[in-house]
């Protein structure tokens, strides 16, 4: 008979990786009213979330590699200490710039956070039941991007963007203390067991995996953050706040399949989500004025990417 997973521990994970993705995907939904206010066009807009995934990306490795001597928790508090003062940042700055620092410092945030994510998750249970505590910790992706994001994109279209930056960063704060309060400790890594980022790179699998990450996040980030340019041909972009919705709600169908499967069937799973994406970006691409096909491929797109963080952090545990 299995253990019965730690809940509680798992959901403050959860809501970790909550705000989170809420912090990269929001200023999607409010590309608009940031342009207008940072006085810059919307293209320049949308890299507030390029420079995050640029900042995630490129610290997730070398921090976790100097950073393995300090206690797991600790970590945890320290990364949501960053969302707390970089979405604060965002709300506060009136020059472009310096928006764009605080969203690099929100990213490198981020980056440390999903390398601790998966490790102490799968650390709280049996080996069999890795994979469901990692998508139990994963679970508040699909929930930022079903009713998170689209209801910050509601309230920064309807009372202004610098609030719903304050609120996140409002929610890390008290997330740091609910962390505090719940999450189990965990140790260091013995010093005997640290490696060096050079060691860290070459460990078998981990450049193959980080490839892929790398490819499957570039193509969703150029989607997702210009989703209402790719809308307008077919009338849509109005209702930005409701596709979004569709896409999490489909994220959310989707992770809860991962979850169940992904510890039989990781690289399927892995294969059909890509061959998922495809679709989703050929029907965007070749059906543009049709609302029926940018629907279907809304939710084809949200199958594909929802399980996409659990499929990557089980890889990265069992592979890498």
């Amino acid at each position: 008979m299995s253990a019965r997973l730690p809940l509680v521990p798992l959901f403050t994970l959860s809501l970790a990786a909550f705000v989170t993705i809420v912090t990269e995907a929001l200023p999607a939904g409010l590309l608009v009213p940031m342009a207008q206010d940072l006085q810059v066009s919307v293209a320049a807009a949308g890299q507030s979330v390029s420079t995050f995934a640029i900042g995630s990306l490129l610290a997730a490795i070398p921090l976790m590699a100097l950073l393995q001597g300090i206690p797991r928790r600790r970590l945890l508090l320290f990364a949501l200490a960053g969302f707390t003062a970089a979405n604060a940042a965002t709300a506060l700055v009136s020059h472009y710039s310096l928006m764009l620092v605080a969203r690099i410092l929100a990213g490198m945030a981020a980056g440390l956070l999903w390398a601790l994510l998966a490790g102490y998750a799968a650390a709280m249970v049996p080996p069999e039941q890795k994979g469901k505590a990692i998508a139990m910790a994963m679970a508040g992706t699909p929930l930022a991007l079903a009713f998170g994001v689209p209801l910050g994109t509601l309230v920064g279209n309807v009372i202004g963007w610098r609030l719903s930056f304050a609120a996140l960063s409002g929610l890390s704060l008290l997330l740091m203390l609910i962390l505090r309060l719940t999450a189990p400790q965990q140790p260091a890594d013995p010093a005997q067991q640290r490696l060096p980022l050079r060691q860290v790179l070459i460990l078998p699998g981990v450049a193959r995996v980080l490839m892929l990450v790398l490819c499957v996040v570039l193509a969703h980030n150029i989607l997702y953050t210009f989703i209402v340019p790719f809308l307008q041909p077919a009338g849509l972009a109005p209702c930005v706040d409701a596709i979004l919705l569709m896409f999490g709600i489909s994220s959310l169908i989707s992770i809860v399949i991962t979850g169940w499967w992904v510890d039989r069937y990781l690289q399927p799973i892995l294969l059909i989500s890509i061959l998922l994406f495809m679709a989703a970006a050929l029907l965007l691409q070749l059906f543009s004025t049709s609302a029926i096909a940018i629907g279907l491929a809304v939710m084809l797109w949200g199958l594909a990417f929802g399980g996409a963080a659990t499929l990557f952090q089980t890889a990265m545990v069992e592979h890498a």
